[in-house]
């Protein structure tokens, strides 16, 4: 499989046979293709794997091909928007576009000090896997091309000292839409989100079951999400809109569940059950265990024996 690594916006652009860009720290472009370089912009069949040292959005209609993260391919069915952070790696191979792209790239230091690099450190679906892109309903995508357009003609105007503030403003107002999109997204896809709580069920289960608390310690976010083969910050947003609470919670669950158990058990003790459960100190167990049931792991015990 080739690598190809992009450490600098002017890099990507000249390997994509796209435009110069007018700011080494940001570029915008569309790609408008015809039928005949439609019909020869399929790629080998050798898998290229991507990784870019700056943030970067596309809005493209995929007819056929493969982009995959790690184990997992996505589908592409519909107008998608994807979104990169820096240093993130996927695969493509074979992809087919239709006749009109647009991407978008950025440098850290091009939003540095600026606003909306906080908010864009609060976005988690720059952080999904590119399996989890955002397919957009036909009106979303015109909205979003529109805003596409209005970056590119503030971009493409002679530089002021305005420029930079008025593409922000644009681009601040495509990540608000994309927020927005993406939850209905995860409204419009519960058989999926479904599907999903149900195999994060299952993994909890056999993890506890299997004795692995002990020797492993608590299941983290961020291994249950590589179980399922997704980006940790995607699944912790399809479990909170599926349930209401977050990955967290519903691993404390478990906890509190198997707590119970351990505690009462013949000649247990409130440290040896933490310990069981991965914890590395019991006062932080009792601190867990009273917050989520209103009762110190003792006032349990008393309580039970008294029933």
């Amino acid at each position: 499989m080739l690598n190809i690594t992009y450490k600098n916006i002017t890099e990507f652009c000249q390997d994509h046979h796209l435009p110069k860009p007018e700011n080494p720290l940001f570029s915008i472009a569309s790609k408008k293709l015809n039928a005949d370089e439609m019909e020869n912009c399929v790629a080998s069949n050798e898998e290229v794997s991507y990784t870019n040292q700056f943030y970067f959005i596309s809005l493209k209609n995929i007819v056929s091909g493969e982009i995959i993260y790690g184990r997992t391919k996505y589908d592409c069915d519909t107008g998608t928007l994807l979104f990169s952070a820096p240093d993130q790696t996927y695969t493509v191979k074979d992809i087919v576009v239709s006749s009109e792209s647009w991407f978008i790239a950025f440098h850290e230091d091009f939003i540095r000090g600026f606003d909306i690099q906080k908010r864009i450190k609060k976005c988690n679906f720059f952080n999904y896997y590119v399996n989890e892109a955002l397919h957009l309903s036909p009106k979303e995508e015109q909205t979003i091309k529109s805003l596409f357009r209005s970056i590119e003609e503030e971009y493409q105007n002679n530089q002021d000292e305005f420029s930079k503030e008025i593409i922000l403003t644009h681009l601040d107002a495509l990540l608000k839409y994309a927020d927005r999109y993406y939850k209905r997204q995860f409204l419009n896809r519960k058989e999926i989100n479904k599907a999903l709580y149900t195999r994060f069920k299952e993994i909890l289960d056999d993890y506890f079951e299997s004795d692995q608390l002990e020797e492993n310690g608590i299941p983290t976010v961020e291994w249950l999400a590589a179980q399922l083969g997704i980006s940790h910050r995607y699944m912790r947003d399809t479990i909170k809109a599926e349930t209401g609470k977050t990955a967290v919670d519903q691993i404390n669950l478990y906890l509190i569940e198997e707590a119970k158990n351990l505690l009462l058990a013949p000649n247990s003790s409130i440290s040896e059950t933490a310990y069981k459960l991965g914890f590395e100190y019991p006062q932080y167990f009792s601190r867990l265990f009273k917050k989520k049931t209103g009762l110190t792991p003792k006032e349990y015990i008393e309580s039970a024996r008294l029933n």
